[in-house]
């Protein structure tokens, strides 16, 4: 793609996570202008001075990544900042080191979502971009107007840290678990092409385990922790019948979502698999986006429910307003199995420092120390929480607008909403949180929620049964599907 195109961004916008679209409308002019923005922002306010004006840039192993990360070095350097040049590596160890030494960054990658996008996650010193920083972005974008990109953009050389990024990441949680936490457990790591597969492999063996390479791929593969391919499942189920593996792990594009199967290559859905880690962590709080199971609150295993709008960023503002009301161990995490540590936590003379950034690698190593500790098979483990059966998906290729316009007339038109759930008997009561959560007449829920961060549809269910929730969702999507065609 032309560096100087002026190709009007139609698809790029900021979502739950970051700024993203696609590739072709990102690789270019697009990054650059944003990154200048990011950068005039952290200098309008201070914090670039305070970090000695240095900004790290990671990326994730997407073929655009490594052309896009250097845009993003070119315009950090072009607004008299210094970009240090991270390579690829999990996006959580990024944000540490950030956090750490009080160092903004910026991560190029589209996480969970198709090869053809991208994105940029933008980070401040303490930690992920909240929303009037976004609008604060945009505003500089807009000032700026840029609309090429310098031709000596790709001949800038960006410098690199002092500090090995990944060790230092690895180390945050050898000291914690400690050595050979892990002993006697054999582990299947799903590589395909996140930029964590030998960074999990590298842990699990140093806390002991047995770990097992599967399925590494050589081109990207969109493994979304939130709806999964069938694929997916297959070759875990494949995997678990071929060897005996105690799980099989593994995270999305950028490993801030684990994946996590139990020994018969089942996945745990990421509500419950927060769940488990929160309960690992003695967590006498957990905040949680609406979307999560709703049998949190009847399970009794937390002193505090949260509820949020899905998002990390709602979910770090409501782990603060968890903090502000006296909580002492806070664990947030989202149904997409994003977990994130609110507070420092504690363990005999262990201290795991508060890390407010979604992290695949906590929730794994969680997960896996209570099979040994508990002495139980993971999936009795997840039984324990009575969870009710759930299942989502999405609707690909839906514009926003249409997702939208369901949704607005399913919360205005009760004559429409009405109709709608006959067939569920009718509606209990309804939640607006973020797009509209439905419980219906015979304690089953549908949730219809339009991405913030891609053209899709999401649809959540909640029933009795893992049969009726797959009923259940199939019904959910074709209603859906028929209102937005």
């Amino acid at each position: 793609m032309d560096l100087n195109s002026e190709t009007t961004p139609s698809s790029l916008k900021f979502g739950t996570s970051g700024l993203r679209g696609l590739v072709v409308e990102l690789n270019g002019a697009p990054a650059f202008a944003y990154t200048r923005a990011f950068a005039e922002m952290l200098k309008e306010d201070g914090s670039a001075a305070a970090a000695r004006n240095i900004v790290l840039v990671g990326r994730d192993l997407r073929e655009s990544s490594p052309s896009i990360a250097q845009l993003c070095c070119a315009a950090l350097q072009e607004s008299g900042l210094i970009p240090l040049d991270c390579g690829a590596l999990p996006t959580p160890a990024l944000a540490y080191h950030g956090m750490r030494f009080g160092i903004p960054a910026i991560m190029v990658t589209g996480s969970h979502i198709p090869e053809d996008r991208n994105g940029l996650k933008f980070y401040r010193a303490h930690g992920e971009i909240d929303k009037k920083d976004e609008a604060s972005i945009l505003a500089w974008h807009t000032t700026l107007g840029i609309a090429a990109v310098p031709e000596t953009a790709r001949a800038v050389r960006a410098g690199t840290p002092d500090v090995d990024l990944i060790a230092a990441y690895k180390a945050r949680y050898r000291e914690f678990f400690g050595a050979g936490v892990l002993s006697g457990l054999t582990v299947g790591v799903y590589q395909h092409s996140s930029v964590a597969r030998d960074v999990i492999v590298e842990m699990l063996e140093a806390l002991g385990a047995r770990a097992v390479p599967l399925g590494r791929a050589m081109s990207f593969i969109p493994v979304d922790t939130e709806a999964l391919r069938e694929e997916d499942g297959a070759l875990a189920r494949q995997w678990a019948g071929e060897q005996t593996l105690d799980a099989i792990v593994s995270t999305d594009g950028d490993a801030d979502r684990p994946l996590i199967s139990d020994a018969s290559g089942a996945f745990l859905r990421g509500d419950l698999v927060g769940a488990i880690t929160a309960r690992s962590l003695g967590a006498d709080a957990i905040v949680t986006p609406v979307t999560s199971n709703s049998a949190l609150e009847a399970s009794g295993a937390f002193r505090t429910v949260l509820r949020t709008r899905v998002g990390s960023p709602y979910v770090i503002a409501g782990m603060a307003e968890a903090s502000n009301s006296g909580a002492q161990a806070i664990v947030g995490f989202e149904a997409n199995g994003g977990v994130l540590l609110g507070s420092d936590i504690v363990r005999e003379d262990r201290r795991l420092a508060a890390l407010p950034t979604r992290d695949a690698m906590l929730p794994i190593l969680c997960a896996l120390n209570e099979i040994v500790a508990q002495g139980k098979p993971l999936a009795d483990i997840g039984a324990a929480f009575a969870f009710k059966a759930a299942a989502s998906n999405r609707l690909q290729d839906v514009a926003t607008d249409k997702s939208a316009a369901f949704v607005s007339r399913l919360q205005q038109d009760e004559a429409f909403l009405s109709d709608l759930m006959a067939p569920l008997e009718g509606v209990a009561g309804v939640n607006s949180r973020d797009g509209l959560r439905i419980m219906a007449k015979n304690g089953e829920v549908v949730h219809f929620r339009p991405s913030g961060n891609a053209p899709e549809l999401r649809v959540y269910v909640e029933a009795v049964t893992e049969e009726r929730a797959t009923d259940l969702l199939e019904w959910g999507l074709a209603v859906a599907q028929q209102q937005v065609s």
